[in-house]
């Protein structure tokens, strides 16, 4: 079993002395993803924390694509991976669009520099030319597995003389390099998980550095390009935590100080199971496109990652900056409660709407949606701005998101609902006309300015008093005629949000057609 140790020093002590010390320098920090599919809240997580990272201490967010593994590269990746980062207010300070002094910012772009780097770890005596053919690495891992010995690579080509190895070049056999693991045993800090004790050669063999195509693997990429770009810090995922022995040692290799690793938990599915890029769900996009606010998305990101001095619900990306805490990263793993960021949303609905520039956003992009979405026929102005910002602010505590106002159950609100049928009229417990009658009555004297939701609550119920109307029988009606809706938000509300006139419409048209349907049978009786 592999294993590896953290020290009985308190986590927080250890971690605050590094912290600290690495600190006096200038920061750099980087994002970089693999363009192999789109962005997932993990992926968020990290460029996120490395964002908040630089920005407090006054450094550089870097963006840098690694896309080495060229066989499982999505064409389009990158330039969606940039535009989410912008969506939700990311923005690096050098990267492949943005430029910067030690570009280029993709890795395929840096090829020459990985093969000059591979011929001085040659020359060095650091690293070896494997021609071991994928046929015989496949039988050498069946007969570990028959023996239950640890799966590494057992070293064959460590041990080549240079005439074998001139041999093998002149007969023009592919071949990888790799990496001389030596015993590391000194524990090395990690700024969220304290000191930490993994002796990589124990439990693994020399890992691959040039694979056969003269493509580097991650492992050598990016301590290269950490190096030449300077990065004083790095912010990634758990996963990579048992890796950096292997990248401590290259630097070690190469002669240079390596920057100061810090290891992100676990984001988990309520099930306790590994996010999935294959999970349509934890998409960045996905959230986009279900209509959600960016700063929503961030919310949710960070309330699964630990490391802030306050709550971040309902907090802006510049405001998360100042509460940010790299020492309070906890090291449990996360666990995606995907519900909460519906209560995010609306927190971040109810800011924007007391901003009067974000409000107008809001209600120019409700306008765009009913105009886009509803194809019956919109009840006369509805479109305002004044319309439009009613409906938001009545709405504000029943929804989360803009499109929710779009559904059906909202329908009456832009359009006049379908008509009540004259059998379904017939079954409320009470006399019907006589209701509508005594409502439009007392609705045709209300002033324009006093027809709001608390007046409207009082009179309601005092004209069932009044007229002995069954009072839950009475409201089912109001609600029927002026939404089609058999249960929904209080009539009262309903109606302050239509308006005086289209509700004393929605009632008048209701009861012209009870008196026609009266006139018709009497007809029919003569």
């Amino acid at each position: 079993m592999i294993v590896m140790k953290s020290f009985g020093i308190p986590r927080i002590i250890s971690r605050c002395l590094s912290y600290s010390a690495r600190c006096l320098m200038d920061v750099r920090v980087r994002f970089a993803p693999s363009p192999t599919g789109e962005l997932h809240l993990g992926g968020l997580r990290t460029a996120l924390y490395n964002y908040l990272f630089a920005r407090q201490h006054g450094g550089k967010f870097i963006l840098r694509i690694e896309d080495t593994d060229q066989a499982r590269v999505v064409p389009g990746a990158v330039e969606k991976l940039i535009d989410i980062l912008k969506w939700v207010g990311i923005s690096p300070d050098e990267g492949p669009q943005h430029g910067g002094e030690y570009g280029p910012y993709t890795q395929s772009e840096r090829l020459d520099l990985y093969l000059e780097k591979i011929e001085d770890l040659l020359k060095m005596g650091s690293a070896y030319r494997c021609f071991c053919s994928t046929k015989r690495l496949d039988l050498m891992r069946l007969d570990m597995v028959r023996r239950r010995e640890v799966l590494k690579y057992d070293g064959r080509c460590r041990s080549l003389t240079e005439a074998e190895i001139q041999e093998k070049l002149d007969n023009k056999m592919p071949y990888t390099v790799r990496l001389k693991l030596e015993t590391f045993k000194d524990p090395w800090q990690d700024l969220v998980y304290g000191p930490i004790e993994y002796d990589v050669a124990a439990y693994e063999g020399d890992p691959i550095l040039l694979k056969s195509d003269k493509y580097p693997t991650y492992h050598l990429a990016n301590v290269v390009d950490d190096h030449y770009m300077k990065i004083t810090h790095v912010l990634r995922g758990v996963e990579w935590q048992q890796a950096t022995p292997k990248h401590i040692l290259l630097y070690k290799a190469f002669g240079w100080t390596p920057p100061q690793y810090g290891h992100l938990p676990l984001m988990l599915n309520t099930d306790r199971s590994k996010l999935s890029k294959r999970q349509d769900d934890i998409k960045v996009q996905y959230f986009k496109e279900q209509g959600y606010f960016p700063e929503a998305v961030l919310n949710l990101t960070t309330y699964l990652g630990s490391g802030f001095t306050e709550e971040t619900q309902g907090h802006t990306l510049s405001e998360v900056v100042n509460t940010f805490d790299l020492k309070l990263i906890q090291t449990h793993s996360g666990i995606l409660e995907q519900e909460r960021i519906d209560r995010f949303n609306r927190m971040h609905l109810h800011r924007k709407l007391d901003d009067p520039e974000q409000r107008q956003e809001l209600i120019n992009q409700l306008r765009k949606m009913v105009t886009e979405n509803i194809f019956e026929s919109l009840k006369d102005g509805v479109l305002t701005d004044e319309y439009i910002g009613t409906v938001l602010d009545w709405n504000k505590d029943r929804i989360y998101l803009l499109g929710n106002l779009i559904q059906p159950r909202f329908s009456f609100i832009w359009t006049k609902p379908p008509e009540t049928s004259l059998e379904e009229l017939a079954n409320f417990d009470l006399d019907v006309k006589k209701a509508l009658g005594a409502t439009l009555k007392e609705l045709e004297c209300f002033k324009e300015n006093d027809f709001s939701q608390k007046v409207l609550k009082a009179k309601l119920k005092d004209l069932a008093r009044t007229n002995d109307f069954n009072f839950p029988a009475y409201m089912k009606l109001l609600r029927a005629v002026l939404s089609d809706l058999k249960d929904g938000p209080p009539v009262n509300e309903i109606m302050a949000v239509m308006g005086k006139n289209t509700t004393i419409e929605s009632l008048q048209h209701t009861a012209k057609r009870l008196e026609n349907a009266e006139f018709a049978a009497r007809t029919v009786i003569e």
